[in-house]
């Protein structure tokens, strides 16, 4: 027998403390979370059971409960799949995240407010940890299917653990052992422990016996699949109770989709759309939480394409009838099933967020700031759904302070207006503030603005939306003047305002592709805009921070001729006339959130505009 002993990570510590004492007055969902990971280690082994039948548990599959009231302990056992040493410091013994540091320092910004600590709790996940909220010491004997040692981990939530290595016999599948903490010694009750499991998990498909010292070993759970009742049989706390405790969730759902579909294909869905995102929504990793079952059994949770990746936020439950429990993982993947199974589901997702949008603006655009960008990923690389997905977009304009639609931007279009006007911009702050709107503001026409970086992407994929082009005003040639009745006012005489471009042009042709007079600016003296087949500001910017190689084009000046410090340059000393055109060129960079190319030379300039003042 040997013995290992480890420090937590220090990050796992953190969080152990964090949990201990934010979801206090929560404990119950401790047994919860416990009896989640059990029935998730036994459909594991039934599942890998399958292609080695070797694995499989030869008598019932169970989870049981043994209550001590004496010694004020509770051990949770089930026939699952087990772990080695090496899944027992993966799993018990670091917080195997990506969102940790995310986490940690969303939980120090709210260290003093109970709820938003709970909240973000919930977002994180707990699991394992939660043992230690009712628990001053647990310890986890295991034995992994088709292998031989035995191992117990052990640990008080606060020094760290150990791990010892045995050889004596145990059955394959994992106990986990609570020695109550002193406040906790209430959990050491069996009829208390059966109201928790019919509150939290009697939907486990795996059947939970409890039983104590000279007390009859009994069921506490009814072990049938909610989704195989009817919807009129559920109610709302039900679905949201199977929400929370199946799928590790805090919140309220969103959306509850339950339908059963017969026809070619049957299938049975109970999916949830999520109120809250979580923390690790973006991560490359990150897998969908859609679990397949066949005939009631489980087969796995990252199917790819059981679910678009625009939707990877959804949660629940898919169960078909039309696939063999035998076949490959590979070949489940790859079916036509699951591809048809994915088509109508995504289509029942879209549909429902239509109605809530159309149900609950104030509603919808809570959830399309806590998904939205998501979702726009289906407009990039979903052409059979891009319109569906567009009609539920929700966007920022000019004259608008709340969220609108697409449809409500071409409901307020003008009778000569045919495109969507549209500015690229990393916040909406820096978008409003952009010389970029100024003729459209002086007009009357609304621009909308768009600040998440897929953005710039999807609009120059789709193209137009309703027959009505997207214009990017920072990047596409347009001329205002068409949206006018009479034809628009002169800056000034086409000579003078020629002039001026040329000089400025002359003093910084290195660091444009052109300078021109523009009608565009009202207040501002100039504008960068792309030049000859030039990019989308944002979209260049995002391919810069993805390759520190890639060099955009460069951009074209467009000078507001009726400004006073553009029509002084003519008559400045040729070392000033060049001073402040490249003062323009730098302020107009930074205007639209970029450095200056030569800061110390933009210091240079500032300091000789200032001596001649």
């Amino acid at each position: 027998m040997t013995v290992q002993t480890h420090d937590f990570e220090a990050d796992t510590g953190k969080i152990l403390n964090i949990v201990i004492n934010s979801l206090y007055s929560d404990r119950d969902i401790f047994l919860r979370e416990l009896l989640s990971n059990a029935s998730d280690a036994i459909h594991k082994r039934r599942f890998l059971g399958q292609t080695e039948p070797q694995l499989l548990n030869n008598n019932e599959d169970e989870i049981s409960i043994n209550v001590n009231e004496k010694k004020k302990t509770i051990e949770i056992i089930d026939t699952g799949i087990g772990l080695n040493a090496d899944d027992l410091t993966e799993t018990f013994g670091t917080i195997a995240r990506s969102g940790t540091s995310s986490f940690l320092e969303a939980i120090d910004e709210n260290t003093d407010n109970k709820d938003a600590a709970k909240t973000l709790i919930g977002k994180f996940g707990v699991g394992f940890y939660s043992a230690f909220m009712v628990a001053e010491k647990v310890v986890a004997t295991t034995k992994k299917a088709g292998e031989d040692d035995t191992f117990i981990w052990e640990s008080d939530g606060k020094t760290g653990y150990s791990i010892t290595s045995s050889s004596d016999a145990h059955e394959t599948g994992t106990s986990i052992k609570l020695f109550l903490r002193k406040d906790a010694k209430e959990y050491a009750d069996v009829q208390r422990l059966k109201t928790l499991i019919k509150k939290y998990s009697d939907h486990i498909l795996v059947p939970i016996f409890v039983t104590a010292k000279d007390a009859e070993k009994e069921q506490a759970n009814s072990a049938q699949a909610l989704w195989t009742k009817s919807p009129s049989e559920i109610s709302a706390e039900e679905y949201a109770e199977f929400y929370r405790s199946s799928l590790g969730a805090f919140d309220e759902p969103f959306i509850t989709l339950h339908n059963k579909t017969e026809g070619s294909i049957d299938f049975t869905n109970m999916l949830f759309v999520p109120k809250t995102a979580p923390f690790d929504l973006f991560e490359p990793e990150r897998k969908t939480k859609v679990s397949l079952y066949i005939n009631r059994v489980f087969i796995s949770q990252d199917v790819d394409g059981i679910i678009p990746t625009w939707l990877r936020f959804v949660k629940g439950i898919l169960d078909t009838t039309s696939l063999d429990l035998n076949v490959s993982r590979e070949m489940v993947q790859n079916s036509p099933v699951i591809k048809k199974i994915a088509k109508s589901v995504t289509k029942k997702v879209l549909s429902e967020l239509k109605k809530k949008l159309k149900k609950d603006e104030t509603e919808y655009d809570a959830f399309w700031e806590q998904f939205g960008k998501v979702l726009k990923e289906g407009l990039y690389e979903d052409f059979e759904n891009r319109e569906k997905i567009a009609a539920i977009t929700r966007v920022y304009s000019l004259k608008h302070e709340k969220l609108i639609s697409l449809d409500d931007y071409i409901a307020e279009m003008g009778e000569k207006q045919d495109k969507i006007y549209y500015l690229a911009a990393d916040t909406l702050k820096q978008a409003k503030s952009s010389p970029h709107l100024e003729g459209f503001q002086a007009k009357g026409v609304d621009v909308l603005l768009m600040t998440d970086p897929i953005d710039a992407f999807w609009m120059s994929q789709m193209g137009s939306f309703k027959e009505k082009a997207f214009l990017s005003i920072s990047r596409d040639k347009y001329d205002l003047s068409d949206l006018d009745d009479e034809a628009a006012a002169e800056t000034s005489d086409d000579e003078e305002t020629n002039t001026i471009a040329a000089l400025i042009k002359e003093c910084i042709t290195d660091l444009v592709e052109d300078v021109k007079p523009t009608t565009a600016l009202v207040d501002s003296p100039v504008r960068l805009v792309a030049g000859e087949g030039g990019l989308d500001f944002n979209l260049e910017r995002i391919l810069k921070a993805q390759n520190p190689n890639f060099e955009g084009g460069k951009k074209v000046l467009e000078v507001n001729c009726n400004h006073d410090l553009v029509k002084k340059i003519p008559s400045l000393s040729l070392d000033l006339q060049k001073a402040v055109s490249r003062i323009l060129f730098e302020q107009a960079r930074v205007v639209d959130g970029e450095m200056p190319s030569d800061p110390q030379q933009f210091s240079k300039d500032l300091i000789a505009l200032g001596n001649a003042l």
